[in-house]
């Protein structure tokens, strides 16, 4: 650092200020700075950087699976957020449970740790090392920490009404599984969008967030004039299991999934969904949780992030 001040000319507060990311800092001084650290190959020391701050500028995210598209997309996005505010992340797979999980980050002291989506689940029976700060993704409101997730149930209102408005007046619904936050939001939001309109709500076909669970429920719905899925792979599934049976989407069955995967357009007819903006979740999710770490005003109830009806071939 002493050498980074003298060859910048500046003192080596400054040089620390510019290392900080400091507001304090004039840009040409801050770009006379970085200039002198790519010429000296200087980099911060972050063992060092912990033992004087007490944070190691690092946080964990706990999955069950990397194989849904949903998690993935958040791992990539929670990464790139997570790095916008200075932070390292490290990943740790809940396959041995969450506790286990949790003890890992724990030994490679992470400031804090965001849970996705079916790990979310275990949190609330799990007890957490102490001081390890928490956001959880798709999870019930609790007291021990912030919850942060997309509006499952606004976005499957969304679906259902749309199908409604072409003039289906039964709407069958191809659930996720028993135990996710989520699909229980979206089943909800399907269910309660038909009964405010005095419709009856049939039993859900339900699957494992895969596109062969979707396409194992294609016997149940095959005679269905309409279908929300509670994600686009079931979808993607469902649409095979249907054009195998005769059934033409969305000449006779209308089709609509969830979330909005990168190949949605270019499925066979390019599906209607609802988008889940997996950048803005990340985001949310990092933001509160350097909240909790840095001391700041933490969110008083859940993030809730928007979703967004997209009309596609599938139930045109």
């Amino acid at each position: 650092m002493a050498q980074v001040a003298a060859r910048a000319g500046v003192s080596g507060q400054t040089v620390s200020r510019v290392v900080n990311d400091s507001p304090r800092v004039d840009p040409d001084t801050r770009t006379r700075v970085e200039k002198a650290m790519d010429e000296l190959g200087y980099r911060p020391h972050r063992a060092a950087r912990a033992l004087r701050t007490g944070r190691s500028q690092t946080i964990g995210l706990v999955v069950t699976t990397l194989a849904t598209v949903g998690n993935s997309r958040m791992l990539q996005a929670t990464a790139e957020a997570a790095a916008e505010r200075g932070y390292a992340l490290t990943l740790v797979t809940a396959s041995n449970g969450v506790a286990a999980a949790f003890q890992s980050l724990a030994e490679q002291e992470v400031d804090g740790a965001i849970v996705l989506n079916e790990a979310s689940a275990q949190v609330a029976t799990t007890q957490r090392p102490r001081g390890l700060r928490l956001v959880v993704v798709d999870a019930q409101t609790d007291a021990g920490f912030v919850a942060v997730h997309s509006d499952h149930a606004g976005g499957a209102a969304s679906a259902t009404a749309h199908l409604m408005s072409l003039g289906h007046s039964a709407v069958h619904h191809l659930a996720g599984p028993v135990d996710s936050f989520a699909a229980a939001e979206r089943e909800r939001g399907w269910r309660e969008t038909l009964v405010a309109a005095g419709l009856a709500a049939p039993v859900p076909a339900r699957g494992d967030w895969s596109a062969e669970s979707g396409y194992a429920a294609g016997e149940a719905l095959a005679a269905a004039s309409a279908v929300f899925c509670a994600n686009d792979q079931m979808a993607l599934g469902l649409l095979r299991a249907l054009a195998e049976r005769g059934r033409r989407v969305p000449e006779d069955v209308a089709v609509i999934g969830f979330d909005d995967v990168p190949d949605a357009a270019n499925y066979r007819p390019p599906l209607t969904t609802i988008r889940q903006d997996f950048t803005a979740l990340a985001h949310r999710a990092v933001d509160a949780l350097v909240a909790e770490i840095e001391g700041a005003d933490a969110a008083s109830g859940p993030v809730v992030v928007p979703t967004l009806l997209v009309e596609r071939a599938s139930t045109r």
